[in-house]
């Protein structure tokens, strides 16, 4: 989907991924001493503000001038300071070297997804993480919700190979169930940790 199309969805509702992190983010960034993040793909900026929240310096990008302006205003509302980015994650560039990058249901053909993600993995310093959650492809038969073209879905093992030749360590890469209320069974996400080697 394009931008435009992200900006009609983004207006259709006030939260539409409601107003807390994702819970493979808290879980999996809970235990990293605050620095500076890169969240790519960042919608209406839940995991931003709660990254900012607990002392990150963050760059959240997205293409959608609506969710960016959804942002700004909830960002308003907890005091939080991040620095908002409207661009396709696809042609951005961070300036700086993060201590997290952040791929949280990004939705991208596999030629496009790959690009991405090296590119988010490229912008990481020495020590740094990187963290891609996203339906995994297992979703459209056995879990729930989610996008339903198999083209824009994945699995953790994809992302594995994604990273080629980068000198990342993968700590975590598998398939994890995510309770969904109301739903008859929980949906299916793909998640890898990784991250760079310190610097000697």
């Amino acid at each position: 989907m394009d931008a435009s199309t992200w900006d009609e969805r983004y207006r259709s509702a006030e939260l539409v991924w409601g107003g807390g992190p994702n819970r493979w983010v808290e879980q999996e960034v809970a235990d990293l001493p605050a620095g500076r993040a890169l969240d790519l793909a960042c919608g209406e900026g839940r995991n931003a503000l709660w990254l900012a929240d607990r002392g990150w310096r963050v760059t959240a990008v997205d293409f959608s001038p609506v969710a960016i302006e959804k942002a700004r205003r909830l960002q308003q509302a907890v005091a939080a300071d991040v620095d908002w980015v409207c661009a396709d994650v696809l042609a951005f560039r961070s300036e700086d070297e993060v201590d997290l990058a952040l791929l949280c249901y990004l939705q991208l053909p596999a030629a496009e997804r790959r690009v991405a993600v090296r590119r988010a993995a490229a912008s990481l310093a020495p020590g740094g993480v990187l963290l891609v959650i996203g339906h995994d492809a297992t979703n459209l038969q056995d879990g729930y919700g989610g996008p339903q073209d198999h083209s824009v879905l994945f699995t953790a093992a994809d992302i594995t190979a994604d990273l080629g030749d980068t000198d990342l360590v993968v700590e975590r890469a598998e398939a994890v169930r995510r309770p969904v209320d109301g739903a008859p069974r929980p949906a299916i996400d793909a998640l890898l940790r990784a991250s760079r080697p310190p610097a000697p």
